[in-house]
């Protein structure tokens, strides 16, 4: 079993190399396993703080012989250049494989799923994430059947690598008097897998929100762009008791975020 696994890896990362590998070629789909329902987390995007962040993907495999083994390789990069695997949880020559566990549902089909742990403070002589590695990821995934045929797509879905936000708040002054000045001032930050510490995410859209007391929904009040230093600031007029939020929609390389309201009682 595990000789046939071993040239179904090798197979996804020749074709990811873009070399020839036995029996196909770079880029070739062979169509002997169905392969479907491939998702990270449930269909989440991997979002990684400072901390090393590990995730499961996962397939539905089905062939008449049943299913041996299978692949999932998270990679980047026109025609395989720059991928990102690994093998047994360590980053050889940023490379990022791992082979998953395969538990039968029938006789013919078997959900697969694979862990793959994704670090910024590497400590093992690999490669650490770096504010590079954020942003659109491809997903290579082959199956092999009980009769050695097997199935390899190197592009099957997307995934995204996002470097963890966070967002505060707080307004002020409490209590307010009605109708004077209140300053709601927070701060976007993000995860920095470079310097290994949260910094400040600049000139980015950030709504202001405000929701009245008694009631469950907020409404966007207006948008302040943070500054160099992710910090965010503007004035609004005390009207009535309720919460203040800022709100980050996200961007490819980061998460959307939202900060816990902050409760203003106005007098």
């Amino acid at each position: 079993m595990r000789k046939c696994a071993a040239f179904a890896l090798l197979s996804a990362v020749a074709a990811l190399a873009g070399y020839a590998a036995p029996g196909a070629y770079a880029g070739e789909t062979q169509t002997d396993v169905h392969i479907s329902n491939v998702s990270f987390d449930g269909g989440k995007y991997i979002v990684v703080g400072l901390y090393a962040k590990t995730v499961t993907v996962s397939g539905t495999f089905t062939h008449p012989s049943g299913i041996q083994d299978a692949d999932f390789v998270l990679w980047r990069g026109p025609d395989g250049a720059n991928p990102y695997e690994t093998y047994d949880d360590r980053i050889v020559s940023n490379q990022y494989y791992s082979h998953a566990d395969c538990v039968a549902s029938s006789a013919t089909t078997s959900t697969c799923s694979q862990t793959i742990s994704l670090e910024p403070d590497w400590k093992y002589g690999g490669t650490a994430l770096t504010n590079a590695h954020a942003g659109t990821w491809k997903v290579s995934v082959q199956g092999v059947a009980n009769d050695d045929s097997w199935t390899q797509t190197a592009s099957y879905t997307t995934t995204r690598l996002q470097r963890q936000s966070v967002l505060t708040v707080n307004a002020g002054p409490e209590p307010a008097a009605g109708g004077k000045t209140l300053t709601v001032t927070g701060r976007l930050t993000r995860a920095d897998w470079d310097n290994l510490d949260y910094r400040g995410y600049t000139n980015q859209p950030v709504k202001l929100q405000f929701r009245k007391a008694g009631t469950t929904t907020y409404a966007t009040v207006k948008t302040v762009y943070t500054s160099s230093t992710g910090n965010l600031t503007t004035t609004v007029t005390a009207s009535e008791d309720g919460y203040w939020r800022w709100n980050f929609a996200g961007t490819s390389t980061t998460p959307a975020v939202k900060a816990t309201g902050d409760f203003v009682d106005v007098q």
